[in-house]
């Protein structure tokens, strides 16, 4: 295997760079950049210098000798300036060592991974964490990158197993009395577990996590979308102006409202007597995003929104404005009116449905692999013959594994650790 280094830190310039090195040849690079291997764990003052014996830096350098490293192999770090000609410098002496070479996005993560350091779940959480823009996404991640969820999957593997293992003795031994049968409580434990995993199952999605809580904004031309939604996300991101049609596409904008991640959708204005094909063109995406919304503001006549929209009484700042009778927030975005009440009741609307701080949330193939143990051990509660609740077990088995990454196929590898950036 190759020895790989990066640069691990932000990009320069900047006062500290952090270059990581992991691999087998991570003793040889420490002799070649500092002349000795420092004492584990310890950091320790250097001069660098690369195989000319020219000296580039001064700085630190810690050494994590395997297999107590977050890559499960010897790693090391050097701790120098971080201006570009150093590391520069750094990197191109590195990479005149013999068997040391660049990594890959995410190659780092991925070794630790290979090497049993972390799971598939927690890969997924620490890719999530580097990703974190708010409060609410970063707790959830690290919940995921800390092991959470993967402690609660281990769990049901073992009393999965527990489960099995009643099943073998059955399959074994049914000749004799004491083992013939399933123990009475062994269905009662089996539902109760199936029903333990459809709870986890209610979790939020880490896609709405990561995407943000999304907020259409709907209503015919003129209604006032555009205000509101340079409003909501505090920015002139929208054209407005008095010329009916002004919005044809779709224009999404993500924010942070105390915390809580959205993503606001402005929209063509919707009508059907329009003449014009590109304005036909935006008012058929709108009422795609319309339905892909998690929440619509109604800005149009009242009662005539989607099911569960929101009424909004806008432009109450106009002298002849249409009230609404039934409105459920009367907002200006030009003045200001009733914009704090309608943005805390966003933020309250989305606590809802997010996960609550500190909780993991499933993302897509992992809500995949619970729902097939689930379905396994329903179908498992169903049936009477052994042989047939110990393969369904089986199949619950088999998706917890692959939940953790202990079957899972290069191109799933691939995908998530695509995701990092160099050097992590």
């Amino acid at each position: 295997m190759e020895t790989i280094f990066a640069l691990s830190s932000g990009p320069p310039p900047a006062g500290i760079g952090i270059i990581r090195v992991t691999g087998p040849q991570v003793r040889e690079a420490l002799q070649s950049i500092v002349g000795f291997v420092p004492k584990p764990r310890v950091a320790t003052r250097a001069t660098f210098r690369n195989v000319s014996r020219e000296t580039l830096d001064d700085g630190l350098v810690i050494y994590f000798a395997a297999p107590r490293s977050v890559t499960g192999e010897d790693l090391a770090e050097f701790h120098c300036h971080g201006g570009r000609a150093v590391i520069a410098a750094m990197e191109t002496a590195l990479g005149e060592i013999d068997g040391c070479r660049r990594a890959e996005p995410g190659e780092f993560t991925r070794r630790a991974f290979a090497n049993g350091r972390i799971d598939l779940a927690e890969a997924e959480g620490l890719g999530d964490l580097l990703s974190a823009e708010t409060e609410l996404q970063r707790r959830s991640a690290m919940a995921v990158a800390g092991g959470a969820l993967s402690r609660q999957v281990e769990q049901w593997r073992e009393r999965v197993l527990q489960l099995s293992a009643q099943i073998e003795a059955v399959l074994d031994f049914d000749d004799e009395d004491d083992v013939s049968q399933l123990p009475p409580e062994f269905t009662a434990k089996l539902a109760q577990l199936a029903s333990d995993i459809d709870d986890a199952l209610e979790a939020p999605n880490a896609e709405m996590l990561r995407e943000g809580f999304r907020v259409a904004l709907a209503g015919p031309p003129n209604a006032g979308k555009s205000t509101l939604f340079n409003a909501l996300v505090e920015d002139e991101a929208a054209i407005t102006a008095e010329i009916a049609g002004t919005t044809r596409d779709v224009l999404t904008r993500s924010v942070s409202l105390a915390g809580v991640p959205f993503t606001f959708v402005d929209m063509a204005g919707l009508r059907a007597d329009s003449d014009d094909a590109i304005e036909m063109i935006g008012i058929g995406r709108a009422q795609g995003e319309i339905a892909n919304a998690d929440l619509v503001l109604w800005l149009g006549s009242e009662g005539e929104g989607p099911p569960d929209a929101w009424e909004i009484e806008a432009q109450i700042d106009r002298p002849h404005h249409v009230g609404k009778e039934n409105a459920d927030y009367a907002i200006s975005a030009i003045s200001g009116e009733g914009m704090n009440d309608l943005r805390s009741a966003l933020v309250e609307k989305a606590n809802v449905v997010m996960p609550k701080p500190g909780q993991s949330a499933l993302n897509t193939r992992q809500r995949q692999r619970l729902t097939e143990a689930s379905h396994a051990l329903h179908a498992a509660a169903r049936l009477d013959d052994p042989l047939l609740v110990g393969e369904n077990l089986r199949l619950a088995r088999a998706a917890f594994d692959s939940l953790l990454g202990r079957t899972s196929t290069e191109d799933v590898l691939d995908t998530l650790f695509g995701r990092f950036c160099i050097g992590k």
